[in-house]
């Protein structure tokens, strides 16, 4: 008796994730109960009664179809097993969901279309041959924004890249798909009204800056804006600004406030109205093609060229007239009228965390953080009240290398291994001066994939996979259901995946067997490790 008692108290103690290490599903669930009985079919009829649904049906006939089941699928009820999608509004959470599998049907009800999506992605992990063990799932995620930016100015990847992220972002369930589409390099997406930034002002790359024109038209744009919304993923344009603006004034070059040798004509001119007249329909027509509630300006590194302010008399017609006193201020002036060009077509603002150096408005902006030894920074943003996403550079930057031995890489203070990605935020959260009640203001979790040094889909996966997997954990699962020896044990079948798709990522299980993609070398100079916070 006292040996059962204590093998019931050892499973209580255990994390959820323990107890379900059989359920391969990433990122981990976070509410669980298994039986021994199993669901079996030879075929199956799928079902929905709500016409809100017919895509994710659809979606999930199609996945079937085309993956591995050994299920066939029926054209009528009669002698089949019974999948069925349906909506219950009385379940509190947005993206909720509750996966029940029982020996004769498996009910997929969720709070939203989101919901019941994200329980077709874990039914499609668990679905193998024609056995599922019944079960009930009720999961919901920790943080509203699960996010992965894509930088294409410095590298082009083009519409099939980022569809295929697309689709793993949905798999994994992440929702914010932050798609960097202007800075030095090139501009990457088509303005009607300035024809020249999709033409000159898209040439080029970090690497070769004789690359030819590569731009989304805006064609493509809504095409991909479609394809991520119906995997229930939000995309967020980004267009650089004061800052990171060289290749716009390539194109337009009465645009341009200036820069230093290292970084010309890197910001757009404050002082000048025909830029706030650029900066409107530009964004105007950006926000006619992304239904985002959020346009990301950047705002940050700003520094790297507002020396030329002081001199330049636009800039000094400006400060006097508004009887500034120092050009952060003509900077903060700009912000000011980016954010109510933004409002006036219904959209939020957010940017990098400098703009908490210039006091943006807590009331209509929200915070990137992205500098992770600026953790002042960070509780500023909490606790001023700014919407805050976390995405620093240590561990959520997939630029950096994932270990200390690797050749080519970049590394601005450490390196970001699976690990730190895996444990994230929870390991820092300790750290940070704050109290519960600011913590509510963080939306979520997010990884930055810049690409100076990603210039093809080989590297672009290296760096991406598998810590793509351990973002989509540490943004859904709740601390006290994560376990990293499960997630590694889950990961077994997610490698498989990945070979089955050529996804050339890095393995964590032994790092040399993908060695890092030929032509690295001519992009990158390994730096010094600086451990530093």
């Amino acid at each position: 008796m006292k040996k059962s008692i204590s093998m019931l108290f050892i499973l209580l103690c255990l994390p959820m994730s323990m107890l379900a290490q059989s359920i391969n599903i990433v990122p981990m669930v976070n509410s669980i109960n298994k039986n021994s009985s199993n669901f079996e079919a030879d075929k199956v009829f799928i079902i929905s009664k709500a016409q809100t649904l017919a895509f994710e049906r659809e979606f999930l006939v199609q996945k079937i179809k085309d993956g591995n089941f050994n299920v066939k699928l029926a054209s009528e009820k009669r002698g089949s097993s019974i999948i069925e999608l349906k909506l219950n509004e009385k379940l509190s959470g947005s993206e909720r969901y509750i996966l029940e599998v029982d020996t004769k049907k498996i009910t997929i009800t969720g709070s939203d279309a989101t919901g019941v999506f994200y329980g077709i992605q874990s039914l499609l992990q668990i679905f193998e041959g024609k056995k599922i063990k019944t079960l009930t799932i009720d999961d919901a995620p920790r943080y509203q924004w699960r996010g992965f930016m894509v930088d294409e100015s410095r590298h082009f990847f083009g519409s099939a890249k980022i569809k295929e992220t697309l689709d793993m972002m949905a798999r994994y369930k992440l929702n914010k798909f932050h798609w960097h589409l202007t800075d030095e390099s090139a501009w990457r997406i088509e303005i009607k009204s300035y024809p020249k930034l999709s033409t000159i002002g898209a040439v080029g790359s970090w690497s070769n800056p004789n690359q030819k024109a590569q731009a989304y038209t805006q064609e493509e744009i809504k095409d991909i804006v479609e394809y991520a919304s119906q995997r229930h993923i939000e995309v967020i344009p980004e267009i650089d600004m004061p800052g990171h603006a060289t290749a716009a004034n390539r194109a337009y070059p009465y645009l341009s406030g200036g820069g230093v040798a290292a970084h010309p004509e890197f910001t757009f001119n404050p002082g000048k109205e025909e830029v706030y007249d650029f900066i409107e329909a530009v964004l105007s027509e950006v926000a006619g093609l992304f239904p985002s509630k959020y346009i990301h300006i950047g705002g940050d590194e700003v520094a790297f060229g507002i020396k030329a302010w002081e001199s330049d008399p636009h800039v000094q017609a400006l400060m006097k007239n508004e009887g500034m006193t120092n050009v952060r201020q003509a900077e903060r002036y700009f912000i000011a009228r980016a954010t109510a060009i933004i409002n006036s077509l219904n959209k939020e603002l957010i940017g990098w965390d400098e703009l908490l150096d210039i006091d943006a408005d807590p009331a209509n902006t929200t915070i990137m953080w992205w500098r992770h030894d600026r953790r002042a920074s960070l509780e500023k943003s909490l606790t001023k009240g700014y919407k805050t996403v976390l995405c620093p550079r240590r561990p959520m930057y997939f630029d950096f290398i994932q270990q200390k031995d690797d050749k080519w890489g970049r590394v601005w203070g450490g390196f970001c291994p699976l690990e730190d990605v895996y444990a994230f935020p929870d390991n820092d959260t300790k750290r940070w001066k704050v109290t519960a009640d600011d913590m509510k203001n963080i939306l979520g979790v997010q990884a930055n994939l810049w690409t100076e040094r990603i210039h093809n889909a080989d590297r672009f996966d290296y760096m991406t996979y598998p810590r793509f997997a351990a973002l989509a954990e540490s943004g859904w699962t709740h601390e006290s259901s994560k376990s990293f020896d499960s997630f590694k044990q889950r990961m077994q079948k997610e490698y498989e995946l990945y070979d089955t798709m050529g996804i050339y990522y890095f393995d964590h299980r032994n790092p040399l067997s993908h060695p890092e993609p030929k032509g690295c070398e001519k992009l990158d100079v390994h730096i010094p490790l600086d451990f530093r916070d």
